[in-house]
């Protein structure tokens, strides 16, 4: 056996039982590969699982088929929103009773006096929720949403909040909520990414693309972001004067030297990641363009989701976009507002939310309203809210700190029942004190929503079996009014 039919055309004068056990272990690696590429393109066996992103069931029946997370990055203020506190009013300009105890802020302030909220509150649809002026257009769903007042997290900062809301963790490395569920569940459409990130702000996402990334687990399972603009998807479209035969003869070839690479480097999950991009890629050529092409929407459609209006057009476009995906079989879309902690109302919340509020309200009510109408929100599940909410207590004078120690997230779609409020926070909405439902509990829920089970979904790292939730979490089962 020579040295250069065996090892990728490198000559070695000087071969060592070490160089040839690794490159060999290698090669023997690629056949192994080569065996499982050859098989994906035939019928796999009954029960097996070939292709990582190929769709198969969770262990119990599934209410949800794909997931839209709302992300309002910065954390928005509950008690302005979704969760009204009279006494606010009364004790404004007043420091916290005593019964809180001295309460620190996550900024170090003390003694901070409460702030009064501006907003006019109104109950709203047949199930009576309420919900501040702020959000108008949210209101008229309120009998599909289930508000859950409750919520609790780890993170008092952005960083730490961020990623804990998207991987259960403040610490990163660990893989997002789209990616677990893209593990569990692989996709429908092999032809589109099975997770997509969108943001509106050209300003990076705090903590950027870990947010969405896969942690230990392969990188097959990291989403995908895309642009919502004129070209959602750069270079999607073939050079002017290509054919499908010479695009598709350019990807193999590339195919084949990124093959021979991974086979000497066996352990780089990122180029196998890279190589089923490509082919991604080339398949998307044929049907991403119709999935992200607007044009084809009615003026109505645009106009429910308030792309006609230059406030909302930018995030309607977003939640539109959305909707194209998940009903052409896209498992998880994350809808990032904000993207920069925009929400974060240190000082001038009332400027703040009342241009974020405009900005979103009129989109997300419109992408409730066109799933309901399209049969699609049975299936859908919509999550909506930050990584955490903002204190009683001003800060500034005209701000709100934040308060990852009660906070309200919403649910709508895919089995929840709407119309209903669960849980509570304490009299000026500091504290969850009723059916606390901790980052993790949320997760669970989303997970059992869609079929899949937080402590059996296992992954194997390092010898350990891993889990999304991190061996905590229970899922709100009541949340389908069961």
């Amino acid at each position: 056996m020579s040295a250069d039919s065996s090892f990728c055309g490198r000559r070695d004068t000087a071969l060592t039982r070490r160089d040839f056990l690794a490159r060999a272990g290698g090669g023997f690696g690629a056949l192994a590969l080569m065996d499982l590429l050859q098989r994906t393109q035939l019928a796999a066996a009954p029960g097996a699982v070939v292709n990582p992103l190929a769709p198969r069931p969770g262990p119990h029946a599934a209410r949800a088929k794909s997931v839209i997370f709302l992300f309002m990055e910065g954390g928005p203020s509950h008690i302005d929103l979704f969760d009204p506190k009279p006494l606010l009013q009364e004790l404004a300009g007043k420091p916290i009773p005593p019964s809180f105890g001295r309460v620190i802020t996550a900024m170090g302030e003390f003694d901070s006096p409460i702030l009064a909220s501006k907003r006019a509150w109104k109950r709203h649809g047949e199930s009576g929720i309420w919900v501040s002026d702020w959000l108008p257009h949210t209101a008229t769903m309120v009998d599909d949403i289930a508000v859950i007042r409750s919520c609790v997290a780890d993170g008092i900062n952005h960083s730490a909040g961020v990623c804990q809301m998207n991987t259960g963790s403040v610490i990163a490395g660990r893989p997002s909520l789209g990616a677990w569920v893209t593990y569990g569940l692989g996709t429908e459409n092999q032809n589109l990414p099975a997770f997509v990130v969108m943001q509106d702000e050209p300003s990076t996402v705090i903590n950027g693309p870990r947010n969405w990334g896969s942690g230990f687990m392969p990188a097959v399972y990291q989403g995908t972001r895309i642009t919502p603009s004129s070209e959602p998807i750069a270079n999607l479209n073939p050079p002017e004067g290509i054919s499908d035969a010479q695009q598709r003869g350019k990807l193999d070839f590339l195919t084949a030297m990124n093959r021979q690479h991974a086979a000497a480097h066996p352990v780089q999950a990122e180029l196998e990641a890279r190589i089923a991009s490509y082919e991604l890629a080339f398949r998307m050529q044929a049907e991403a363009p119709d999935a992200v092409d607007l044009a084809r929407e009615t003026a109505a459609t645009k106009a429910l989701y308030g792309m006609d209006e230059k406030a909302t057009a930018g995030f309607g476009q977003m939640c539109l976009l959305a909707r194209r995906l998940v009903e052409r079989g896209v498992r998880f879309v994350q809808l990032y507002s904000g993207a920069g902690s925009k929400w974060d109302a240190h000082s001038d919340i009332e400027g703040n939310h009342s241009r974020l509020c405009r900005a979103t309200d009129k989109p997300i009510a419109g992408l409730l309203r066109d799933l309901k109408a399209r049969g699609l929100l049975e299936d859908t599940l919509v999550v909506w809210g930050g990584e955490f909410g903002r204190t009683p207590m001003s800060e500034k004078g005209t701000g709100r700190d934040h308060n990852a120690t009660g906070f309200t997230m919403w649910m709508a779609g895919g089995g929840v029942k709407g119309g209903q409020t669960i849980g509570a926070t304490d009299e000026v909405g500091l504290h969850a004190i009723q059916d606390r439902l901790h980052v993790h509990d949320l997760h669970a829920t989303i997970l059992w929503l869609l079929g899949l089970d937080n402590m059996s979904l296992v992954y194997s790292y390092k010898g350990r079996p891993e889990r999304p939730t991190l061996n905590e979490g229970e899922a709100f089962k009541r949340i389908v009014g069961a």
